[in-house]
């Protein structure tokens, strides 16, 4: 993942995208300190699952941005926002469809052998192990929770 983001920037650099780079750099840092973090605790560099982290950790800080800047007035801010969760949205996996996801979900409730709503956490964890980034959890959760009940 780390060299799809570097050949993205290079591309970006070639075409003189401002927008785009800046936020490919932003990226780049957000897994660089992430990198530093694991170093001073001993652990590994950040696998390409942890970059999936920090990229969904930062499309929900620009959707949270740009609601603000909306709220407030700020038009032309929230469109940069929007425009920056279209270039980080281009690293992260495809979201699932209704159908795909009720599979999924089914799937993950015959896997595990859930018999009832007690098994509805470990459910939830095993789709986000699954599927980290690709649906969206509370419509999940309502899936499983009839599938459940």
């Amino acid at each position: 993942m780390r060299e799809k983001i570097a050949q993205a920037l290079k591309d970006a650099l070639k075409q003189q995208d401002k927008r785009r780079i800046s936020t490919l750099r932003l990226i780049q840092t957000a897994i660089k300190d992430r990198d530093t973090a694991n170093r001073d605790s001993g652990k590994d560099p950040v696998s390409d699952a942890e970059i999936l982290d920090v990229l969904i950790r930062m499309m929900k800080q620009r959707k949270e941005s740009a609601r603000s800047f909306e709220e407030g007035n700020r038009l032309e801010l929230a469109e940069q926002e929007r425009q920056e969760i279209g270039i980080i949205n281009e690293f992260l996996p495809k979201t699932l469809g209704e159908d795909d996801m009720k599979k999924a979900c089914a799937q993950v409730v015959q896997e595990i052998g859930a018999g009832g709503l007690r098994d509805m956490r470990r459910c939830m964890n095993e789709l986000q192990k699954k599927f980290p980034g690709q649906m969206d959890l509370g419509k999940a959760s309502g899936i499983v929770k009839g599938m459940l009940q």
